[in-house]
């Protein structure tokens, strides 16, 4: 296969992910409770899976959101203090999300599923440290302020699994479908594999 058809393919992975994170800035402030409702497990899934090198599996759906966070930040939140401790376990969170998406070695619904709990429980397991170790905290720095924190938390991990199951029902199964229709977007050799 050419290298043109390995650059379509990457082309179109990144034009997803990047479609996916722009939903981040539909601003919800009127339906508060389902602050939360983001793509960021199903791109962290989608690009472990799809992209066979380790560096662009964990560097493309990092680097885009990471430039989503500070859009968000300068635009919607106006939140920019310079403290990065939480988002130093929300972005380790992310990270082994990616790892989740990398150990699907087949995609189908029953993996794309399995997938997006496993990522949502990491995120809800690992993010939550930063609430009670930030300082301010509203939670004592203790196992049981954790804990209070993760059963505080389990509204936002609901609607973090709802839209991790919608956004990779739409990204895996139009991507399958794409490929479907498009052999470009196959990998079908040694030489895709490693640039992919």
């Amino acid at each position: 296969m050419s290298l043109d058809k390995i650059n379509i393919r990457n082309y179109i992975l990144i034009l997803i992910v990047i479609a996916a994170a722009a939903t981040r800035f539909f601003h919800l402030e009127s339906f508060t409770s389902w602050f939360n409702f983001t793509p960021i497990g199903a791109i962290a899934m989608f690009g472990g899976s799809y992209y066979k090198s380790r560096t662009k599996a964990y560097l493309i759906p990092l680097v885009i959101l990471f430039c989503s966070d500070l859009i968000l930040n300068f635009t919607v939140y106006y939140n920019i203090d310079g403290k990065f401790d939480a988002a130093v376990w929300t972005y380790l969170s992310f990270m082994l999300m990616v790892t989740v998406g990398r150990y699907m070695k087949k995609v189908n619904v029953w993996t794309v599923i399995a997938g997006s709990f496993a990522c949502v429980f990491i995120h809800w397991i690992v993010s939550d440290i930063s609430v009670v170790m930030m300082t301010g905290s509203m939670y004592p720095r203790t196992f049981a302020g954790y804990l209070l924190a993760l059963q505080n938390a389990i509204p936002w991990e609901r609607n973090l699994l709802v839209s991790t199951l919608v956004y990779s029902l739409v990204m895996f199964g139009g991507f399958e479908y794409a490929k479907s229709k498009f052999p470009a977007l196959q990998l079908n050799s040694t030489a895709e594999l490693q640039h992919s």
